[in-house]
């Protein structure tokens, strides 16, 4: 399904552009025109021939992991310094490599390995800590800085002709799976810094801009929808199910999968931590979705807020907080975590300088008593329906996450011509512990899960349930567009 013919993209219109400027330096943030993606296509290859040790492994990645042969070639590399790493761009083509290096090496076995060895332990600590990342794989290693283009423009929009630079599998549906995510991230991109005029609009008697902003935000929303729809393209269930999912599972919450203390970062010889060896057990999140800083920035923009899953209640007024417990931190702030540090500390300046969004906008407006009926109407108009379209956009996500998760959970992994499994799904072996599910430490277009045997019930990262989840975050979106109760 292609993306609707709503919007006509420039891929040279800058975030900058507009009639005046905006309070916040986008670029402080780094943030480009192509929104949370950089502004040109990351590096295909360290440039430093220090480092092709690291980039040998990876151009043969996925056969490595077929052949079983991945964690001897690791075993076998020398521990390497960063120090030859100079400009973001070498830091963060350092940071994929490694945390496809780290998570092939877990996950590319008959059994997972509790154990990072110190040939990648070390250099990722480092470039982690540089980048103010976990050393795991997350949406920014596996998305924002995997990609090529060969589209004649440099139109990241364009989903055809996007490329991940790097799969775990060598299949294009994991190619897909990653580059649909892309280019989504360069279409809601357009709309960052007209959402920031919007909210920033002074004139109470000139309320176009506003209007404007919230009619463009819908547009780009359809276009988002209409990306995502196209997911069932080249990326087939069963192959992200049983093949691409195990690889981006973290470490958090995978007894099931060999991993009671999660995983034992080893830093070399000498301590007594591990047999011996120096180092850290850490427990993380893996690679998902819910970590994107536009789907965050879209709710900021709105106004739209989330509590902790399960202490919703549907009859709470529109706006309103409904933790359970205030001190509690819900899945959508916990996540920023694993996001690029100037990508949180925007959506935390965008949050404060703007508290509720649009939606508190709207409303001090529709209050007012000034004669501009039409336009108030037009106003009050615009915001629902930009409310509506990104409940309605949540709504596609759920119907992605049912054919891509639910379904495929509930039946056995494919197998190979001679009858055997095509891998062993470690990650999924991970959602079965005595007809419990427990949590995946992996996440999807949002969360991935396991089916909980005998009660159907899924998780999501870290144990988060899926299906209410996903359902709590469309309520919400669906009661931020009510102003007045």
């Amino acid at each position: 399904m292609s993306p609707p013919e709503t919007y006509h993209h420039n891929p040279h219109n800058d975030a900058h552009d507009g009639e005046r400027e905006l309070p916040l330096s986008l670029e402080d943030y780094a943030i480009t025109r192509n929104g949370f993606l950089p502004e040109e296509a990351p590096l295909t290859r360290l440039p430093s021939i220090y480092y092709s040790p690291w980039e040998s492994v990876m151009d043969t990645l996925s056969v490595s992991l077929t052949n079983r042969t991945l964690r001897s070639q690791v075993d076998q590399l020398p521990v390497l310094s960063t120090k030859l790493l100079a400009a973001e761009p070498e830091w963060r083509r350092a940071y994929l490599v490694l945390i496809f290096l780290a998570h092939a090496y877990i996950w590319g076995g008959d059994t997972a390995s509790e154990i990072l060895p110190p040939q990648l332990t070390l250099p990722l600590l480092t470039v982690s800590s540089h980048l103010h990342l976990p050393p795991v794989a997350t949406y920014a290693g596996l998305n924002l800085w995997n990609f090529r283009t060969t589209s004649p423009s440099h139109d990241f929009t364009d989903l055809d002709h996007l490329h991940a630079l790097h799969t775990f599998t060598g299949t294009e549906d994991e190619s897909w799976f990653y580059m649909v995510s892309a280019a989504m991230e360069a279409r809601g991109g357009e709309i960052i810094s007209g959402m920031l005029r919007g909210r920033e609009e002074e004139d109470m008697h000139d309320l176009q801009t506003t209007t404007q902003a919230l009619r463009e935000f819908v547009a780009c929303i359809a276009a988002l929808g209409g990306l995502l729809e196209r997911m069932y393209e080249r990326c087939r269930p069963g192959v992200y199910y049983h093949l691409i999912r195990p690889f981006l599972a973290g470490s958090s919450g995978m007894e099931g999968a060999g991993l009671p203390k999660g995983v034992f970062y080893d830093e070399g010889a000498s301590g007594e931590r591990c047999q011996g060896r120096k180092g850290q057990w850490r427990k993380y999140r893996g690679g998902s979705n819910g970590q994107s800083s536009l789907v965050q920035f879209l709710d900021a923009a709105l106004g739209v807020e989330h509590g902790v899953v399960g202490a919703g209640n549907s009859n709470s007024k529109a706006g309103e907080k409904t933790d359970s417990n205030p001190k509690e931190t819900s899945y959508h702030e916990e996540i920023r975590a694993y996001m690029p540090e100037p990508h949180r500390r925007f959506l935390r300046d965008v949050s404060a300088r703007y508290p509720g969004g649009m939606r508190t906008l709207v409303g001090e407006i529709l209050a007012t008593s000034m004669p501009l009926e039409t336009e108030k109407r037009a106003l009050g108009e615009a915001f629902q329906t930009a409310t509506q379209s990104l409940a309605g956009f949540r709504d596609k996500h759920m119907q992605i996450v049912a054919r891509y998760i639910i379904i495929p959970s509930r039946h056995p992994a494919p197998l190979k011509e001679e009858g055997e499994k095509v891998m062993n799904n470690l990650a999924t072996a991970s959602s079965r512990l005595g007809g419990k599910v427990k949590g995946n430490g992996d996440g999807d277009k949002g969360e991935k899960g396991g089916q909980c045997e005998g009660t159907g019930e899924l998780t999501g990262t870290g144990g988060t349930a899926l299906v209410p989840f996903l359902k709590q975050s469309r309520d919400e979106t669906v009661r931020a567009g009510v102003l007045f109760s």
